[in-house]
């Protein structure tokens, strides 16, 4: 593919839209460990994206879009919506590129995350998750301003820059083990993490994993066309992954790939996250966490060459010392 075709924002995420992402991300930032956890007596293999700077692989994602601006839209500085850690990725890039951003979240958001997104600079925009319209406020303000807006996982280039953690994935199990993950659990909430990781890995299965009462993926890949949230979604602790509806972006190629969806419970999920701490010394958020859980709770079956994405780190210090210290 040519770079004016990559540099298309009407285009589709490819496997060359990866690989150059990727080699923007590896230019500035090391690779995340992939570690080693054996679970009922087998060996899967966890990548601790909850090590980046900013706790969360959305700093990939973030970078990519924000390096391919032109320098008028630099100018004009960038808005974004995010519970959080979209939030920070893009944060951290526009600091570090000199561009203004402003992000819209919702007033639940976790206060480590709101904190962690105004220390890097932005200006933040609260509004209310179940009432307010995220998209139209990003908007009007792309209107009054002129900045750009990038969305969480509607975006050909967000896509692509989630997807240099699955060849990141790829090269690190050839290296320790030989051979490409034939399986990967990806957690998910748009699914762009999970969109970007099956393009970089053609020929592994790949199942996206969410919470219980939010998966909408899972549902809309069971019935083979995008469907919201149902009416009155539970209360989630995974604040990363409520999503209220995907976009054809990364439904399509999900839905191309074959790719199948399960759902976590909130105990499953708080489960996982103390065995991170337990068996990897690592603090893993709830929605970073689900794709441990579906592992640990039986719901994803373990090959020899699988792969679970922890996708984030971003949780508030009281709710973790409560998830880790029940019974």
């Amino acid at each position: 593919m040519t770079e004016q075709y990559l540099m298309d924002p009407s285009r589709k995420p490819s496997l060359a839209g990866v690989e150059r992402a990727a080699r923007k991300v590896e230019a500035i930032l090391p690779p995340t460990p992939l570690l080693p956890l054996e679970v009922d007596g087998q060996i899967i293999w966890c990548k601790a994206e909850c090590l980046q700077p900013i706790g969360a692989f959305k700093i990939r994602g973030g970078w990519h879009r924000l390096t391919d601006l032109s320098d008028d839209q630099r100018k004009r500085g960038v808005v974004a919506f995010s519970s959080g850690n979209h939030a920070q990725g893009v944060a951290w890039a526009a600091r570090r590129l000199g561009i203004n951003a402003t992000i819209i979240m919702p007033e639940d958001a976790p206060k480590a995350k709101l904190a962690n997104t105004k220390a890097l600079g932005a200006k933040v925009v609260t509004y209310d998750r179940m009432t307010g319209a995220r998209e139209t406020m990003a908007a009007d303000i792309a209107s009054k301003t002129g900045a750009t807006v990038v969305p969480s996982f509607d975006d050909p280039w967000i896509v692509e820059g989630q997807g240099s953690c699955g060849l990141e994935i790829r090269d690190q199990m050839i290296h320790l083990t030989g051979s490409a993950p034939d399986q990967i659990i990806a957690c998910c909430g748009g699914g762009g993490l999970a969109t970007g990781t099956a393009l970089a890995n053609p020929d592994a299965e790949v199942t996206v994993v969410e919470p219980e009462g939010w998966d909408d993926m899972r549902r809309s890949l069971a019935l083979g066309m995008i469907v919201p949230v149902e009416d009155n979604p539970p209360a989630t602790a995974c604040d990363a992954l409520q999503t209220l509806q995907v976009a054809p972006i990364t439904f399509d190629i999900l839905k191309e790939r074959g790719v199948r969806g399960v759902f976590v419970t909130e105990k499953e999920v708080h489960d996982a996250m103390r065995i991170a701490f337990e068996k990897l010394q690592l603090v893993v958020e709830p929605g970073g966490a689900v794709a441990l859980a579906a592992i640990l709770a039986g719901k994803a079956n373990m090959t020899g060459q699988t792969a679970v994405t922890l996708s984030g780190g971003n949780v508030d210090h009281e709710l973790y010392a409560r998830i880790l210290m029940a019974v």
